[in-house]
């Protein structure tokens, strides 16, 4: 797995690419909350290079939301495909967290 950010609209994109599971998940989790710590407060995922999710991904997802809750943050996902989306869905995470097909579309509803 890879991970990658880059400042968009004030908001952090962290691109993740590869697996997000129980032996990647502890990296994706240690990037997002680092970038927290230095004040990031709006993280938006972009998942269209990610293959596959596991329940250990689905669980680093929650702790990040969970340190940006004190913090008035936010976080969104973009670009998640085939089994990636479905697991997301599966997991209700698509009603908990705003989920957009495209980074475009994201960014697009994004407060200016």
């Amino acid at each position: 797995m890879e991970v990658s950010g880059e400042k968009m609209q004030n908001t952090m994109v962290v691109r993740v690419e590869g697996r997000l599971d129980a032996v990647t998940a502890p990296e994706f989790e240690h990037e997002c909350l680092k970038r927290i710590d230095q004040g990031e407060r709006s993280l938006l995922v972009d998942l269209s290079e990610l293959e596959y999710i596991s329940s250990a991904g689905l669980r680093s997802i929650l702790v990040v939301s969970k340190k940006l809750k004190p913090v008035d943050g936010r976080i969104g996902f973009c670009g998640a495909r085939d089994m990636v989306l479905r697991v997301l869905s599966l997991a209700n995470f698509t009603s908990m967290f705003p989920v957009h097909d495209s980074l475009d579309e994201a960014l697009a509803q994004l407060p200016r």
